[in-house]
């Protein structure tokens, strides 16, 4: 998914770490160069709708203006859920 807004600078990714490892869901959130936020998902089908719901929702002192989500099949190539960096290719 991705997410627009008031989304980087906030602890936007941190929170929603913290989020899916507390569901048990797998995947990454990464700050892209434009400003918006991806994160992907992976795991049981009402932890990942949980997960996308706390991102549309966003952390205290975000502001999240505009969210795409896009399902695709899982990889399953995922141990935990992660941090990254910002991808120039995005």
């Amino acid at each position: 998914m991705f997410v627009s807004g008031r989304v980087q600078g906030v602890f936007f990714r941190s929170a929603t770490r913290d989020r899916a490892r507390a569901l048990g869901v797998r995947g990454f959130v990464r700050n892209l160069p434009d400003g918006r936020v991806e994160a992907v998902f992976e795991g049981e089908p009402a932890a990942v709708e949980d997960a996308i719901g706390f991102v549309r929702a966003g952390p205290p002192h975000a502001r999240v203006e505009h969210v795409e989500v896009r399902h695709e099949p899982p990889t399953g190539g995922f141990g935990d859920f992660e941090l990254r960096y910002a991808s120039r290719d995005a």
